[in-house]
């Protein structure tokens, strides 16, 4: 297998994880807002809403759960929410928004586990 088709398995790996985490979100009563929003200095995975607030979802897809919860650097966090900030900026309470930041974590099978406010107050 070259890199080049290793790297686009893993491009359609991740985004068939991020449609089953967007499609359980809406299970879940959350609207899809963004898929992939990116700005200058970052990407969020999923940006969901409900009538509580925002959820900002990173998608962390490997063979089992703890390589995926392992893949979350400090350094992602702090770009994540960055950039959460700059969307914030978009909305009507702008940084009063109540958001949260949730990690979606999923296996090689598709099994997933969801962390909700999985940064604290990072």
């Amino acid at each position: 297998m070259t890199r080049s088709s290793a790297g686009r398995m893993a491009y359609h790996s991740g985004e068939a994880a991020e449609r089953q985490i967007a499609q359980d979100y809406e299970r879940r009563g959350f609207a899809v807002a963004r898929r992939r929003w990116r700005v200058a200095g970052g990407e969020i995975d999923l940006i969901t809403r409900n009538e509580e607030g925002i959820v900002f979802v990173e998608v962390k897809q490997a063979r089992d759960i703890s390589t995926a919860a392992r893949r979350l650097s400090p350094r992602q966090m702090r770009r994540i929410c960055a950039s959460a900030a700059q969307f914030l900026d978009g909305e009507p309470d702008g940084q009063l928004t109540n958001v949260r930041f949730d990690v979606a974590l999923v296996d090689r099978s598709g099994a997933f586990e969801i962390i909700e406010n999985a940064f604290g107050l990072a």
